[in-house]
């Protein structure tokens, strides 16, 4: 059996005597690592160098420059220019849908697609419309043939006037022969010359003859009144055919409005009708949106209208149009905040009050190229700035004019003061002179 090699090297020699040298020498490692930390604080500054100390004054430089110059654009340009990203664009969309009920005969138009002002969008069943022209036209012939009969008998009764005319004539000549001979013969049958007889019989002959001039007389007269009563016909006539007419031309509308046509220029959306459907008056077909017409509403807060004015150039972003500015004008504003034609709006008489700061709804006009409409489309965010430096002056006549205001009042309560004071005076010197 073998025996266990022992660590009797020259390297276990070493070893064993440098930790031995060690344990009994500790101050010797504090030494040593204090020469190392003595060498560390020896080292240079990163400041001592000229080219670190370069660089930091021109960076502070360059800091301080961008500070001033951020600083004099903010006073003179920055903070007249009001931005808010609440702003979209709108086109006032035209809603198509027809004046006639029907079956849907034809679609003519593709969704998205740009028409003109006049084209055909839609044909409707024309066969009812049709049917209904045709008929109203039909009553204005009737009326129409009425009237010229009434007249044919107005012509026939003239005549019949004449005729009767004619009659009285004769009538009233043999009543007036009769007359003569029973004035002639009253004397002699007076004297005996002729008979009484005879007179009387010639009495007869008068009596009769007026009588048949009367008749005929009446008979003048009852033609002439049926000539009014035909002239009234006519009238009613005429009426029944003005009426039918206009339910002619309101079918001949109905009719032409089968076809419905685009009346503005733009692309169509919001497509729903199909052929075969059956379409109510005023049933929504599609929409027309005139790209032409584009328009921004910036919803901006209450305390950024103050020096806004109509007229005011405005840029805007588009986030569809990366990088892209364009321009507009300030057009209009809203007779209101947008929570007053809100549909419940707020009610702040009762419960407890959190001001909200307000928001006023700005319609800007647009100003773009052909090539930018056709990305530019209703509903899309947009980030606005409106550049009110041109009202800077306003402001300082506003607050001029809050100032007189605020001194005539200050001057009217002085007065009203100084009245009160001599009125008490006037008082008290009649009280004293009544004692």
């Amino acid at each position: 059996m073998s025996d266990a090699p022992e660590n009797d090297g020259p390297e276990n020699d070493d070893r064993k005597s440098e930790q031995k040298a060690h344990q009994d020498n500790p101050k010797d490692d504090k030494d040593t690592k204090g020469d190392k930390g003595k060498e560390e604080e020896k080292k240079p500054s990163p400041l001592a160098n000229p080219r670190v100390r370069i660089g930091l004054i021109i960076a502070a430089a360059v800091i301080v420059a961008a500070l001033i110059a951020w600083g004099v654009y903010y006073w003179t340009t920055g903070q007249y220019e009001q931005e808010t990203n609440d702003a979209y664009l709108q086109a006032d969309m035209v809603t198509v849908a027809p004046k006639v009920g029907g079956y849907v005969d034809q679609v003519l138009v593709d969704d998205n697609q740009l028409v003109e002002p006049g084209q055909p969008l839609v044909k409707i069943d024309e066969r009812e419309p049709r049917a209904k022209h045709d008929q109203a036209l039909a009553q204005v012939e009737q009326g129409r043939a009425a009237i010229a009969e009434y007249q044919a008998q107005i012509r026939r009764q003239e005549a019949t006037i004449a005729q009767a005319l004619a009659q009285l004539a004769g009538a009233r000549s043999k009543a007036l022969f009769a007359q003569r001979q029973v004035d002639r013969y009253t004397p002699l049958a007076a004297s005996g010359a002729q008979t009484v007889e005879q007179l009387d019989q010639m009495r007869q002959t008068r009596d009769q003859a007026k009588a048949e001039a009367a008749a005929d007389e009446a008979q003048v007269d009852g033609a002439r009144r049926q000539i009014d009563v035909l002239n009234a016909q006519i009238r009613s006539a005429q009426a029944q055919v003005n009426q039918a007419q206009a339910q002619a031309d309101q079918a001949d509308v109905d009719l032409r409005s089968t076809l419905v046509v685009s009346s503005v220029r733009g692309r169509v959306g919001d497509r729903t009708v199909r052929v075969g459907q059956y379409v109510q008056t005023g049933t929504r077909l599609m929409s027309v949106v005139p790209l032409d017409g584009i328009y921004l509403i910036a919803n901006y807060k209450e305390t950024q209208i103050g020096l806004m004015r109509i007229g005011q150039p405005a840029t805007f972003t588009v986030d569809a149009v990366g990088g892209g500015e364009f321009h507009g004008t300030v057009d209009s504003f809203a007779p209101g905040t947008g929570a007053q034609f809100a549909l419940l709006p707020p009610q702040n008489a009762t419960g407890n009050f959190t001001k909200i700061v307000q928001r006023v709804p700005v319609r800007i006009r647009v100003e773009a190229g052909p090539e930018a409409r056709k990305v530019l489309v209703p509903g899309l965010s947009v980030v606005v700035t409106v550049d009110t430096i041109g009202a800077k002056g306003e402001g300082k006549r506003i607050k001029e004019e809050a100032e007189r205001t605020e001194e005539r009042r200050e001057r009217e309560h002085d007065d009203a003061v100084r009245r009160n004071k001599e009125d008490e005076k006037a008082n008290q010197l009649q009280n004293g002179a009544g004692r």
